[in-house]
C-alpha cells in the first residue's frame, strides 16, 4: 500500500466535482470582463460569448473523452506527450504550469479591484497579499477540505447569477425605470449593429471573452481527485453548454436589459456598477462581495491546479533542482510546490507599474489567454492522434462530428491567437508567448522527460 510520501491525496466526492465544474464556467473573466467586452461591442457580445463556448465544449469533450478511457492518467496534460512526443508532453506541461500562475495573479487583481470597491484608502497590493495567505493556508489542509471549499464558493456563484436574471426579469415587469430608460430588452434590440464600434472591435472582444472561458478544463486535473472519474467526469462535462446559456448569456442579457450598454463601465466589474447605477446601493454592495467570492474561488483553484502541476513535473523529470517539490507534507499536499507558486503570484502588483501597461488586468489576462490557446491547440492535436490508436474506443465516451469540428477548433483558437497582434492592450503578451513559444520550445527540443 502506497503511503502519503508517494501519492497526492484523492479526497474529491461527486457532488464537489459537479460544483466545481460549475463555478469553473464562472469567474473573473465574466464578473469583472465583461464591462470591458461589453464596451467593445454591445449586444453582439452575446454571439462572442456564444462561439467561445461551443468551441470549449468541443475542447472540453475531446479532453473529457481521453480522460474517459484512460482515468488513472492525473492530469489531461498527459495526452500530449503519449499521442504526439515526449517533447511535446515537456512543453505543454511547463506552459501550462505557467498559464496557471499568470490565471492567478489575474484573479489577484481582480480581488485587490473588488476590495477597494469597500476600502478606497487601503492599499491594493495590501489587500492582495492578505487574501494570497490565507488562500494558501486553505491549500495547505488537504483535498477534500479543498473541495468542501470549493462547493460553497461555487453555490455563491450560482445563486448571485440566477439572482441577477431573476432581479432583471422582477424590475422588467415592474416597470422600473433606470434613469428616464425602463428595464427591458428594449435596452438590447433598440438600434441594434452586430459591431456598432466596427468590425476590428468585434474581433478585439475575443480575448476578454476567451479568458472567461479559460480553466473550464480544470474539470481534467481534478479527475485525479475524484473518488469514481467516468460517471462524473462524464455528467460534469455534457452539462456545459446548458450552463454556458444560463450563466453566461443569460447574466449578460440580464445586465444589458437593467441598464442601456453604453452607460456600462468599462474598466468596472457591471455586475456591482448597474446596482449602483439604478440608485440600488446596497445590492451592490452584496454583488460586490459575490466577485470578490468569485475571484477568491478561482484564485483557490489556480492554486490547486499549479501547485499539483508543479508537483507532477518534478515527479516526471526527476531533476536535482526540482526535487524540493516531490515532498508531500503529512496531509498528502505538494506544501513546497504551492508555497514556490504562491511567490510567484506575489508578483502580481509589479505588473501595473511596467512600462507600456495601462491595464494590469487586461494586461495578464491577454498573457494567460495566449498561453492557454497553445495549451488548447497542442490538446487537441493529440486528441486527433488519439482517435488512430487501438486506444480509442467508438463506443465510449465519444466526441460528436469529430473529424470536422476537431480541426475547425484549432483553426478558430490560431485565429483568435493572431488576432491578438493587431491591438494595442494585446500586442506585448502576444509577443511575449511567441517568445516562450520558441525559447521553450528550443529548450523542450534537446530535453525529453524521464520516466
Amino acid at each position: 500500500m502506497e503511503n502519503n510520501e508517494n501519492k497526492v491525496q484523492r479526497g474529491l466526492k461527486n457532488r464537489h466535482i459537479q460544483l466545481i465544474a460549475i463555478s469553473g464556467t464562472i469567474g473573473t473573466g465574466l464578473f469583472l470582463g465583461a464591462g470591458k467586452s461589453i464596451s467593445l461591442t454591445g449586444p453582439s457580445i452575446i454571439l462572442v460569448y456564444l462561439i467561445i463556448g461551443a468551441l470549449m465544449f468541443i475542447l472540453l469533450r475531446t479532453i473529457g473523452e481521453m480522460l474517459y478511457t484512460d482515468p488513472s492518467q492525473t492530469s489531461f496534460l498527459n495526452f500530449v506527450a503519449k499521442y504526439i512526443s515526449e517533447k511535446a508532453g515537456y512543453f505543454i506541461t511547463w506552459s501550462y504550469w505557467l498559464v496557471v500562475v499568470f490565471f492567478a495573479m489575474a484573479e489577484l487583481t481582480a480581488v485587490g479591484s473588488y476590495v477597494s470597491f469597500w476600502l478606497p484608502q487601503f492599499p491594493v497590493w495590501l489587500s492582495e497579499i492578505i487574501f494570497l495567505v490565507l488562500l494558501i493556508g486553505l491549500n495547505s489542509l488537504n483535498a477534500k477540505f479543498f473541495g468542501e471549499t470549493e462547493f460553497w464558493f461555487g453555490m455563491i456563484k450560482i445563486v448571485a447569477l440566477v439572482g441577477m436574471i431573476m432581479t432583471a426579469i422582477i424590475l422588467g415587469f415592474s416597470g422600473f425605470k433606470s434613469g428616464h430608460v425602463s428595464v427591458g430588452l428594449s435596452n438590447i434590440t433598440q438600434g441594434f449593429h452586430f459591431f456598432p464600434h466596427g468590425l476590428p472591435k468585434f474581433f478585439e472582444s475575443f480575448q476578454m471573452v476567451m479568458f472567461a472561458f479559460v480553466a473550464m478544463e480544470f474539470i481534467g486535473m481534478t479527475a485525479a481527485e475524484t473518488e469514481n472519474p467516468r460517471p462524473t467526469l462524464k455528467k460534469a462535462i455534457n452539462q456545459i453548454p446548458i450552463r454556458i446559456i444560463l450563466f453566461y448569456v443569460g447574466a449578460l442579457i440580464a445586465i444589458m436589459s437593467i441598464y442601456r450598454w453604453q452607460d456600462i463601465p468599462a474598466n468596472h466589474s457591471p455586475f456591482v456598477m448597474i446596482f449602483e447605477l439604478i440608485g440600488i446601493k446596497w445590492a451592490a454592495a452584496l454583488v460586490n462581495f459575490v466577485v470578490l467570492t468569485s475571484a477568491a474561488s478561482a484564485l483557490n483553484s489556480a492554486l490547486f491546479s499549479t501547485t499539483r502541476n508543479l508537483y507532477a513535473l518534478s515527479k516526471l523529470n526527476g531533476d536535482h533542482i526540482l526535487k524540493p517539490f516531490t515532498k508531500l507534507s503529512k496531509n498528502g499536499i505538494p506544501l513546497t510546490a504551492l508555497l514556490f507558486t504562491s511567490f510567484l503570484v506575489l508578483f502580481t502588483p509589479l505588473i501595473s507599474v511596467l512600462p507600456g501597461v495601462s491595464n494590469a488586468f487586461v494586461f495578464i489576462t491577454s498573457v494567460a489567454t495566449n498561453l492557454f490557446i497553445i495549451v488548447y491547440i497542442l490538446s487537441l492535436v493529440a486528441y486527433l492522434n488519439f482517435r488512430k490508436t487501438s486506444d480509442f474506443d467508438p463506443k465510449g465516451f465519444v466526441t460528436p462530428f469529430a473529424k470536422g469540428l476537431v480541426p475547425l477548433t484549432i483553426v478558430a483558437f490560431g485565429l483568435i491567437f493572431f488576432s491578438l497582434f493587431f491591438f494595442k492592450e494585446t500586442l506585448i503578451p502576444a509577443i511575449g508567448s511567441v517568445i516562450w513559444i520558441i525559447g521553450f520550445g528550443l529548450v523542450s527540443k534537446f530535453r525529453t522527460q524521464k520516466p
